[in-house]
């Protein structure tokens, strides 16, 4: 059992106070950027063992009777049928599901804010849909020069041309599907026109990673880099936190290189900046739930190299570049970790190069390896979870769990009529034929109740899973990890 080193209820609490102690330093009003994964955050889950994939949510309920929340969608994007690669959906789509989950929890959506709207024709044909399901939109336009052309910008002809987003609550918070959204430029915008109604709102941003009061080189901040190697995100001192205040902190360099910019509009606003470093921009208090340091570096320090094998077969896909690759390596060696320091890995090619075949290699949570192969009825995630279900529930290695008969018919079914490549049941269609023998045989029922002791556990295969493999180990909530191998000569 891997040990726990953050303390989530206190992260709760001093999040929420802290929020609450920001909107006091400002007109009772403050525009909250929310940075990174709202929902189901297991980055954060899996470097900060303790934290809770749905905390920023939990800690937004402590506050839902202060807040509201505004959803900015770029308008190029939805143009464009920009896709959520972690999800598969688009980043429309993504905005109702978003609508759908704060307004199940409780928490008022005010509106939906197109930005760098310019007509565009599919941008349109979704504002007519939030429309017509009774959302609330508002149109944010391009600025020639932005974000350098400050006179032009913080002006009736650059942010007095967005239309001002209708508020009521104390605290705003400003989402997004992904980057690029245009989040920042949103609270900024509401502050020029709240100033003009004579309301001093303030802004502030909450992104867990880099964590500023952890050290650069802390294994929990490098695994913020590897997570973000294809966007080249680098980790940093702040140097205007440095020169303003002679305390060294972490931020990233996108945040520090906009910053200049940033207090120049907020100055032009409000008439000077409350800010005087990127990080006395954050609320941020993860940092300070930590309390025991070497169980959090371990678990950053396996995320690293788990992003490393996700680089790498990125890599291979052309979805990101070699230089991804090298920053991933130099991470690694500033981590002072290889993928030696992965078990599965060593234990998933061992069984790839005994059988000749594709395998799988399963760490569980008492640190017992467990793997399994491919055949002509089961895959090798298939076989490899067949075979950790047994071992959890004391089966014997020999007790068939889904008799032969029942899966030859599937296995017919995808060869001879749908003609798919691979016949053999992927780990989806086995799951569904073992909760079908649940019914009737004991033994697949005790083994079918290990599933949900899977999360958490570690997973390496010796080729790139299939798409619906993927799926059934991100919902099964495993740690896996995939050599850089395509599993067939096959280019289609």
């Amino acid at each position: 059992m891997k040990k726990i080193g953050f303390d989530n209820e206190k992260y709760l609490k001093m999040q929420s106070s802290h929020i609450l102690e920001r909107i006091q330093k400002f007109d009772g009003k403050l525009y909250l950027e929310l940075g990174g994964k709202l929902f189901d955050d297991y980055h954060a889950s899996r470097v900060l063992p303790g934290f809770e994939p749905d905390s920023k949510i939990k800690m937004l309920l402590q506050l839902k009777e202060q807040a509201e929340v505004i959803i900015a969608i770029n308008a190029q994007d939805i143009e464009k049928n920009k896709i959520r690669s972690d999800i598969g959906i688009s980043y429309d789509n993504d905005v109702v599901r978003l609508i759908d989950a704060f307004r199940g929890m409780g928490l008022v959506v005010s509106s939906v804010v197109m930005t760098r709207y310019a007509g565009q024709y599919a941008a349109d044909v979704f504002k007519k849909k939030l429309e017509n399901l009774g959302v609330q939109v508002y149109l944010h336009y391009p600025i020639l020069g932005y974000p350098n052309n400050i006179p032009l910008i913080v002006s009736e002809e650059g942010y007095g041309r967005n239309e001002y987003i209708e508020t009521t609550k104390p605290l705003v918070i400003v989402t997004a599907p992904g980057p690029g959204s245009g989040k920042l430029a949103t609270c900024l915008s509401q502050l020029y026109h709240e100033h003009k109604r004579g309301v001093q709102a303030g802004y502030a941003k909450f992104e867990t990673f880099p964590i500023w009061n952890l050290s650069l080189k802390h294994p929990v901040n490098l695994a913020y880099e590897a997570a973000t190697a294809d966007l080249n995100d680098l980790n940093m001192i702040d140097p205007f936190h440095l020169e303003a205040y002679g305390q060294m902190t972490v931020n990233y360099n996108r945040d520090v290189e906009a910053f200049p910019l940033l207090k120049a509009m907020l100055e032009r606003i409000l008439g000077e900046s409350p800010y005087q470093s990127p990080t006395d921009m954050g609320v941020n208090m993860a940092g300070n739930c930590i309390f025991d340091d070497e169980a959090v570096c371990a678990a950053a320090k396996e995320e690293i190299i788990r992003r490393y094998y996700k680089v790498k077969c990125d890599n291979l896909l052309g979805a990101v570049t070699e230089s991804a690759v090298v920053k991933a390596e130099s991470i690694m060696r500033q981590a002072k970790v290889t993928t030696d320091d992965r078990p599965v890995v060593k234990a998933a090619l061992q069984k790839a190069d005994l059988t000749g075949v594709h395998a799988v290699a399963f760490q569980l949570q008492d640190g017992t390896i467990v793997t399994g192969k491919t055949s002509n009825l089961l895959g090798s995630l298939s076989a490899a979870l067949l075979n950790a279900m047994k071992v959890m529930a004391g089966i014997d290695d020999e007790v068939l769990l889904i008799a032969q008969a029942h899966i030859e018919p599937i296995v017919k079914l995808k060869r001879e009529i749908f003609h798919s490549a691979y016949s053999h049941l992927d780990s989806n269609e086995m799951l569904i034929a073992l909760s079908s023998s649940a019914g009737v045989n004991p033994q697949a029922r005790k083994a079918l109740d290990q599933i949900s002791a899977l999360r958490g556990t570690e997973l390496h295969s010796s080729v790139m899973l299939c798409d619906a493999d993927e799926q059934v180990l991100k919902k099964l909530g495993v740690n896996y990890t995939c050599e850089p191998v395509r599993r067939t000569k096959k280019l289609y």
